[in-house]
């Protein structure tokens, strides 16, 4: 467990500053750079979307754009052509590099192999392949001919294929020759599916068949020139599924002027400059990689790490040691497992480091403390969702950290905790986070075939996040948990969001995942899942010392009073924790759509 008292010792930056709730204070005199934004509150009330549409956007002399142009050819122009886009490491420990040049002549080479195989303007060509620059190259390439770029974990088996594929109508899907065979089992059953291009790399056997083509053998023929698709802002631009508790994926769709609040927020919130080194460590399959590994850091012409290898804690502090970055945006899943590892930071040279920052599930008040401890720096939980296509409550650079808090809406964003008529709760009062969707200008554009999913979001005048919230009286925003995962124990509403970061304070626990259990006499009881560190006995005796932790620490009505440990908590390849597949496990319900789970 951190020792907070002692933390004001390892930085002159950051302070803690004690007024009933623990702040780390900031002096941004003493920053090594000069945060992008320099005053919130002032940003927030002169900011415009319209502004930002000025500056960060290039149209075409027609008033037209596309989001490839801005993320690429814009930087591939003069000097800036030379400036490295993208630093490469493979499973094996190669290493590659690819200047903004080189994208453009790549992304235009492989538009012009769509348009060779007959993909039009609005087909969906889907991505299947590991974390590899052709990943990148394809995803661009697509948005160049104006079709809409569909990302799938590699990881994916084939019910979750055929269910997003068959869905969105893929006309083609990209994938290499490892992944294939899964494509290959239900193509039968995918009547829009005409063709699929093989990427050649990484095996020497390739797949042979009617309708196949050939990454490599395609790109050597094509031409590096390409008259790139003028699009409207509203055109369509990705689209990605994400699961629900029940029935099918549904396709989230975004739209090319989406990019706008893409790099808006990579400036402000992840402060990325065009000198840094930057890592978002998300996959492409999910939102996250789209946005912050693809859209935003190229738009702004920044460079951008990417690692095929596995996680672990080696492998991971190599990377930010080798690359030198200098902005890490990662997930609260890896946080933890980095802090529950014998390997310490310190054993590596991580001086280039900045600025860190934490998305996918709310980031325990524990972990920001122990990137304080490790890094000197903490972790800025970031707070969004696939529909809304960027972060929109956050923590900033600039602004003191309170942990456990999402922080401040984003400048342009109205946010606000509501009641069930729409009206605004008064400070301190759970309710449910809403927004204003017109502020929102990433905000989704439909659910892919479903009407009536997309109309369910919105009620009074507000999107609806489906979280729960309270906004304290300075303006920062608190996460409670999901609408249908808040626990009521014996009168009382409990956060299981709370009640897991008490657990993960304790010396012997990694992580945790918390449900409300039916019980006759409390309505409901708190049972806690926890992972516990290698050698810790899992016993009763552990039990009780976690659960008379969490009892003095929180308080007496809001202790698990069962406990069972596991080795792995589910939780999606974002990070979230599937609390609702706990409570399905545990009650004996059906589990609903589990594509997204981290090993399906």
């Amino acid at each position: 467990m951190t020792d907070k008292r002692n933390l004001v010792t390892i930085t002159t930056i950051y302070q803690i500053m004690n007024t009933g709730a623990n702040i780390i204070h900031k002096d941004p005199k003493k920053f090594v750079k000069k945060p992008n934004l320099s005053d919130y509150e002032k940003t927030y009330k002169e900011f415009t979307w319209k502004k930002a549409e000025k500056e960060y956007l290039d149209f075409f002399e027609d008033g037209t754009l596309n989001a490839s142009y801005i993320a690429i050819d814009r930087h591939a122009i003069g000097k800036s052509a030379s400036k490295n886009a993208l630093l490469f490491e493979s499973a094996t420990g190669e290493k590659e590099t690819y200047t903004y040049g080189q994208l453009k002549d790549l992304t235009n080479k492989f538009a012009n192999v769509l348009d060779l195989h007959g993909v039009q303007k609005g087909d969906r060509v889907f991505i299947f392949l590991p974390t590899i620059p052709e990943r990148l190259v394809v995803f661009f390439g697509i948005l160049k001919l104006g079709a809409i770029a569909g990302t799938l974990f590699s990881a994916f088996m084939e019910m979750a294929l055929m269910d997003r594929l068959l869905d969105s109508g893929a006309k083609v899907v990209v994938t290499n020759a490892t992944l294939f065979p899964r494509i290959q089992k239900i193509w039968k059953d995918l009547p829009a599916l005409e063709k699929v291009i093989i990427v050649e790399r990484g095996s020497v056997d390739q797949p042979k068949g009617e309708n196949l083509i050939y990454y490599k053998h395609e790109m050597e023929k094509a031409s590096a020139d390409f008259a790139i698709a003028h699009m409207q802002k509203e055109d369509l631009s990705y689209m990605l599924y994400t699961s629900g508790t029940t029935g099918k994926p549904k396709g989230v769709v975004h739209a090319h002027g989406d990019i706008v609040q893409a790099m808006v927020t990579t400036k402000f919130v992840l402060d990325v400059h065009e000198d840094d080194i930057y890592w978002c460590t998300a996959d492409l399959g999910w939102v996250t990689g789209v946005v912050y590994g693809a859209l935003g850091p190229f738009g702004l012409g920044a460079t951008s790490v990417i690692f095929e290898g596995r996680f672990s804690p080696e492998n991971w502090y190599k990377v930010l040691q080798d690359y030198q970055v200098t902005v890490w945006y990662t997930a609260p899943t890896a946080i933890r497992m980095l802090m529950g590892s014998p390997v310490s930071p310190k054993e590596y040279n991580l001086s280039n480091l900045r600025f860190l920052a934490s998305v996918g599930e709310p980031l325990n008040p524990e972990a920001i403390w122990w990137g304080l401890e490790a890094f000197g720096l903490p972790f800025h939980d970031t707070w969004w969702q696939t529909e809304q296509g960027s972060i929109t409550v956050t923590n900033y650079s600039v602004m003191d950290v309170r942990p456990g808090s999402m922080g401040k809406p984003l400048p342009g964003v109205i946010a606000a905790v509501i009641d069930e008529d729409g009206k605004e709760v008064p400070v301190g009062e759970e309710g449910h986070l809403a927004l204003k969707p017109e502020t929102i200008y990433s905000l989704m554009k439909q659910i892919w075939g479903n009407k009536e999913k997309f109309d369910s979001y919105f009620r009074n005048g507000w999107y609806l996040s489906g979280d729960k919230a309270f906004k304290d009286k300075d303006g920062y925003f608190w996460f409670v948990g999901r609408a249908d995962d808040v626990i009521k124990t014996s009168g009382e509403r409990v956060g299981p969001f709370e009640v897991e970061s008490a657990l993960v304070e304790h010396e012997d626990v990694i992580e945790a995942g918390v449900i409300g259990k039916p019980d006759e006499l409390r309505g409901e009881i708190i049972k806690a899942f926890v992972v516990v560190k290698p050698g810790v006995e899992k016993n009763e005796e552990t039990k009780k010392r976690i659960m008379a932790y969490v009892k003095q620490h929180l308080a007496g009505h809001a202790y698990p009073r069962e406990i069972e440990f596991i080795d792995k908590l589910p939780k999606t390849r974002s990070g979230k924790i599937m609390r609702r597949l706990l409570k399905s496990r545990e009650l004996g319900l059906p589990e609903g759509d589990t594509s997204t789970l981290e090993d399906y």
